[in-house]
């Protein structure tokens, strides 16, 4: 199942304009890189987050989601996907540049 939606996503060619527009919303992001603090995994006290800075100083980002009259802490997985984001979609984008350049 998991192979199908793969393939059923990657039908759709990924032009320049839409590669031009991913990487200006992650020029437009906070810095990374970010990374996920989990309470019992990450630290012993206080909520999860997002750093989003190697400053102490540096607001982060906490993520919560609303849903049956409650606001609730967002789940460890998707903490973990935002965070990793921020550095693995340069790198996806910078990769199908390289593809494409070697494929001219």
């Amino acid at each position: 199942m998991r192979a199908f939606r793969a393939t059923a996503i990657l039908t759709s060619v990924l032009g320049d304009e839409e590669l031009n527009a991913i990487d200006a919303r992650c020029a437009a992001a906070s810095p990374g890189p970010w990374k996920s603090f989990v309470e019992g995994r990450d630290h012993w006290s206080g909520d999860d987050f997002i750093r989003v800075s190697g400053a102490d100083d540096a607001p982060d980002m906490y993520v919560s989601r609303a849903g049956a009259g409650a606001i609730r802490p967002a789940s460890v997985s998707d903490l973990d996907f935002i965070a990793a984001a921020r550095q693995d979609i340069p790198a996806l984008v910078a990769e199908i540049r390289r593809l494409r350049a070697d494929n001219d």
